[in-house]
């Protein structure tokens, strides 16, 4: 799967904080539209746990 570089702006009626996972080499991690980055995790569940905590403003 390709990187992408940028997550395209939410429309004005959408949350505050969108978020998608990006795989970069044998790494995966969540990045959001606020400008958040999560760490480089191996195990995609734990890259998706850490943009939901995001998200949910943990």
């Amino acid at each position: 799967m390709a990187q992408q570089d940028r997550i395209p702006p939410p429309p004005p009626d959408a949350p505050a904080h969108r978020t998608q996972m990006v795989e970069q080499g044998r790494f995966c991690l969540a990045r959001c539209t606020c400008g958040w980055r999560g760490p480089a995790r191996r195990a995609r569940s734990q890259a998706r746990t850490d943009a939901e905590r995001h998200a949910d403003g943990v």
